[in-house]
This record gives structure tokens, sequence and C-alpha cells, in this order.
């Protein structure tokens, strides 16, 4: 079993514990500029315009060596910067950080894998196959599938479908699985 897998397990074994849930992703550029978001939890258009610019100018503004997790409201905001981007996952106060740390990992190591060194460009020039990563990882902002393998395999066949070939049986090699 994979390390998400047991970390999960530990957390949700126990009876009557709750499950952890993402509110909201976001990607943004070491600018500012927002490369990716993706909502889990039901707020208005200004609200989520509001959110981002709060957001955005709290994480841009840290320092490298300072604390990757932040209180926002009543929620704590959990990112980690890779390359020119930094990540950004928002979760109840209660939450465990280090388990957000380590799905936010786990999606760049898809993102990774999928795009051979993912850099801002390819999430700027194909933000639907970001977007349809994030959405084979996560489900209502709970961690779905931990398996990368298996990611890569669905969004394979899911390029094949887009390309016409309809081929749902394509290889794992283009990946480095």
């Amino acid at each position: 079993t994979s390390f998400l897998r047991v970390l999960l397990g530990a957390v949700h074994g126990k009876p009557g514990a709750a499950a952890m849930g993402i509110h909201f992703v976001l990607l943004i550029s070491r600018q500012g500029k927002v490369r990716l978001t993706k909502w889990y939890s039901a707020s208005t258009a200004k609200e989520k315009a509001r959110t981002v610019r709060e957001v955005s100018a709290v994480v841009l503004s840290r320092q490298q060596k300072q604390c990757n997790f932040l209180e926002y409201k009543d929620k704590k905001i959990i990112y980690k910067r890779y390359a020119s981007l930094y990540f950004l996952a928002c979760v109840d106060e209660e939450d465990n950080e280090l388990i957000v740390l380590e799905t936010i990992h786990h999606f760049v190591e898809v993102l990774d894998r999928y795009f051979g060194n993912v850099c801002e460009l390819d999430l700027i020039f194909n933000f639907h196959k970001a977007y349809h990563i994030l959405d084979e990882l996560l489900i209502c902002g709970e961690l779905q599938e931990p398996s990368k393998k298996a990611i890569l395999r669905v969004t394979a066949a899911q390029d094949a479908l887009m390309e016409g070939s309809g081929d749902s049986k394509v290889s794992d090699s283009k990946y480095e699985i």
C-alpha cells in the first residue's frame, strides 16, 4: 500500500473521525497569476475572487524559509513552492497539515510524470489536462486515487479519446511508470 493510503487509513480508520476535506486548490505563479483554481466548497464568485486575492498576497509576501502553513479566517492554507509555482490547498483548522502537503506533492509528482518535468508553460497551454489529473486525484476535496500509475493510465486513455483513436488500451511507457 502507498504512504498516502496508510496515512489516510490511520486518520479515517478511527471511529467518529471526520473525513479531511480540501476546500479549494490554487496554483499561483511567483508573479501572482492564477494558473489553476478548483473549488470544493460553495462560494460566490465575489467571495472566490476576494479569497484568491487575499491568499495570494499573503503567500507571495512570505519569506522562503517561513512555515508553509497559514491561518486564514477559520481555515488553514497549506502551500508549497515548486520552481516558479505555488501550490495551495485550504483545509479546516483541525486537518493534518502533513497529509495535505503530501497530497500536494503527490499531485506535483503526477504532473511531473505526465508532462516530463512540468513547468508553468505546460499548465498554461494544457490547463485542461492539469484539471483532468486533479479531478482523478481529488473528488469533492478528498483524495480518491493514491496510485500515480492509475491516474496516468486514465489520463492516457482520455488523451487517446481526445485524439480520436478511441483506443482505451494505452500503454504507460510514455509516462515512465
